[in-house]
């Protein structure tokens, strides 16, 4: 096998397919499949996004490759991120999730995912209207390395900020910022990166 080795450019990797990557993006089959398929594509779609949105409130605490490989048994848990589904959920379908061996059992964070589908529900413009008009505009130009991708902006802040407002949970700017990288809703795909640049249409 091929050995990853650096690039010049600070904090990509080039893998033995010869694309440059941003490093964790190499750092695992899963994550280089993540990276190059979805991280940072234009994701929009009420019960897509309230799926990155549960997934991203579930990691929290965790890596994100554990939730990577448990997505397809978070799936068939959660009826397909069907908002209308999981709004109904009640006492017995959350004792069935936290039997569930499949997924991350944790009793708070299965409860704010049924909380926010129904507050999800709630939304005169639906989840995908208004979590994307937090969306800034596209930057000039990609970060240069991780140094220069934040932990979260004021517009992250906004939207944890009208989310909690609407009922949401487990919807902090951190968290809220990691869904708008995701999601396509910013590039933080670093300069010299195959992957990412495309927000048209945003």
């Amino acid at each position: 096998m091929a050995r990853t080795t650096l690039c010049d450019v600070t904090d990509l990797v080039t893998g033995p397919d010869g694309l440059p990557r941003c490093a964790w993006g190499a750092s695992t089959p899963d994550y280089a499949a993540y990276h190059d398929e979805e991280w940072g594509r234009p994701l929009r779609g009420d019960d897509a996004l309230y799926e990155r949105l549960t997934l991203e409130a579930f990691q929290s605490g965790l890596s994100w490759l554990t939730i990577l490989r448990k997505r397809p048994a978070f799936r068939l848990a959660f009826d397909g991120f069907r908002i209308e589904s999981v709004a109904g959920y009640g006492e017995t379908e959350t004792a069935r999730l936290l039997a569930d061996v499949g997924i991350v059992r944790n009793r708070a964070k299965i409860e704010a995912a049924v909380a926010n589908a129904r507050a999800a529900l709630e939304l005169p413009e639906g989840l995908s209207a208004l979590l994307w008009s937090f969306a800034p505009p596209p930057r000039p130009a990609r970060p240069a390395s991780f140094d220069d991708v934040p932990a979260l902006t004021p517009e992250s802040t906004a939207m944890a900020k009208a989310l909690k407002k609407r009922g949401f949970r487990f919807v902090g700017p951190t968290t809220a910022y990691a869904l708008m990288q995701a999601t396509g809703m910013v590039d933080d795909h670093l300069a010299g990166c195959h992957a990412g640049g495309d927000r048209a249409g945003v």
